[in-house]
């Protein structure tokens, strides 16, 4: 049984909503329905009658959740327990993440868990190689794909949202572009593989040719930064992109869209008490950042 789901079903019933219970546990009102859902799957029972914009416990929903209860108490306990002894815990845990978040995000998040852990190092290894892991240049990997590799578990943490951002002296020059008039004539700033971002923006609704790439980086910094000095589009996500003063986000009437950030590490080293510490971390903060901070509208600072 996945704990994620009995904490989704507690969750709820204490607030008495999906929504409540998402803002209660940093997740989406979608992703809390998802896990109810797939609790009530697995034990082929029916927790929650509606009423309304409220959610009534069945039953049988009433009886279960005497003993998901317990378990939720049990599992808090746990965790104070554990934190008594996180000062205890020492050695060192590499991180590897894409140059954005390494430089937007993952220091602030290792000062979080540095706080906890101050016994522990921490180093962040910037870079998009999933080989990190399998060449053990790192022990937790944050990817926007889950790894295929068998030696590595993942978990889905987050799915956050990304949009097309442009300088207002590229828009004064080039005009503001959207998906009813397209990108011809317009320069967008790709970073990594122009293919793949091809790819990923005729996902988005948007088709983009070389004709577009007329400036090229394969750092995500770089090409915030290019973008920032009016030289062409850039994709960036939410968080960071909305809270640029200098920056507007462009092809608002373009469908939405969204990446997922995994949390990936070794199957082996998923049970050292250091490893856990770090990769719990990560996915609790992660979800303040990529999901929370988007839903009130804050967020890093990517000026």
């Amino acid at each position: 049984m996945d704990w994620n789901h009995v904490r989704a079903f507690v969750a709820t019933v204490r607030s008495g909503s999906l929504s409540g219970a998402a803002r209660a546990l940093g997740q989406t009102q979608p992703t809390i329905g998802r896990q109810v859902q797939a609790l009530e799957a697995q034990l082929g029972v029916v927790l929650f009658e509606r009423e309304g914009r409220r959610l009534r416990l069945t039953p049988t929903g009433t009886a279960l959740f005497e003993h998901a209860g317990a378990m939720s108490k049990a599992a808090e306990l746990l965790s104070l327990a554990a934190s008594r002894h996180s000062d205890d815990i020492t050695g060192t845990v590499k991180i590897t993440a894409s140059d954005m978040l390494s430089l937007y995000d993952l220091p602030r998040i290792i000062a979080q868990i540095a706080r906890k852990a101050p016994g522990l190092r921490l180093e962040i290894v910037a870079s998009d190689d999933i080989q990190n892991l399998q060449r053990r240049e790192a022990d937790i990997a944050i990817r926007h794909a889950r790894p295929e590799q068998g030696d590595l578990i993942a978990r889905l943490v987050a799915e956050s949202s990304a949009g097309v951002y442009a300088a207002q002296s590229y828009i004064d020059a080039f005009g503001e572009p959207s998906l009813a008039t397209g990108l011809q004539g317009h320069r967008f700033i790709p970073f990594g593989d122009p293919a793949r971002m091809t790819a990923v923006m005729k996902g988005y609704g948007v088709e983009l040719t070389a004709e577009n790439f007329v400036h090229d980086t394969a750092s995500g910094p770089v090409a915030w930064a290019m973008a920032r000095e009016g030289l062409g589009l850039c994709l960036m996500s939410r968080h960071l992109g909305d809270q640029s003063p200098s920056m507007v986000r462009v092809l608002r009437d373009a469908p939405p869209l969204s990446f997922p950030i995994w949390l990936v590490t070794h199957r082996e080293l998923h049970i050292s008490a250091k490893i856990r510490l770090v990769y719990d971390a990560l996915a609790d903060s992660i979800l303040q950042t990529f999901v929370v901070a988007e839903s009130e509208g804050q967020g890093g600072h990517a000026d």
